[in-house]
């Protein structure tokens, strides 16, 4: 049995401008609750992003790259922010060529994901690519990677020792090993 719809919505009274950067800026509005109340919400907000899982003969193309704010190297699906109103599903095409040198006749849409709704307003687009043909990388010039894939049990053993962390690749490796399995995308 479905519960009834309550509104919980909290209105904007006032925002105040904390950081503007390159890629996010920070902000803290003060909020009416739905009990008469106030409080605060410091947000980040973020242009959005595209990921693509991208199958290569059974195996899924990968990037390592050194992730500052966890200290350490990282594998992850290819992807990158949205570039000032970018279509999302060309951003993702450029992604997958910059980062891995694969071009892709068409990607599709598999789901779009909020990263940490309860601070950030980040929202990325995850795609498949299908028809790819590999080619050079690009990387942007700040943008230091090795690409390469991994087979389904390779892509385990990473999520298992933490090489693979974020939500992005998690949900990516999860339905690319279910596509393998069954036939079929989903999450």
């Amino acid at each position: 049995m479905e519960k009834p719809h309550l509104d919980f919505t909290e209105k904007t009274i006032s925002t105040k401008p904390i950081f503007q950067g390159k890629i996010i800026s920070l902000q803290v509005d003060e909020v009416a609750l739905p009990n008469g109340g106030t409080a605060t919400r410091e947000i980040v907000k973020h242009p959005g992003a595209v990921a693509v899982i991208a199958d290569v003969d059974g195996k899924l193309l990968v990037v390592e790259q050194y992730r500052k704010p966890l200290e350490r190297l990282q594998i992850e699906i290819p992807a990158g922010k949205l570039d000032g109103g970018e279509d999302p599903a060309q951003a993702a095409a450029r992604e997958l060529r910059e980062e891995t040198g694969y071009a892709c006749e068409r990607v599709t849409l598999l789901h779009s994901m909020a990263t940490s709704p309860g601070f950030a307003d980040e929202v990325i687009h995850i795609y498949v690519a299908e028809g790819l043909r590999a080619g050079e990388a690009a990387p942007d010039e700040d943008e230091f990677l090795n690409a390469f894939a991994l087979t389904p049990e390779e892509a385990s053993q990473a999520i298992a020792k933490g090489r693979i962390c974020d939500a992005k690749t998690l949900l990516a490796v999860y339905a690319w090993q279910r596509y393998l399995t069954t036939g079929t995308w989903g999450v």
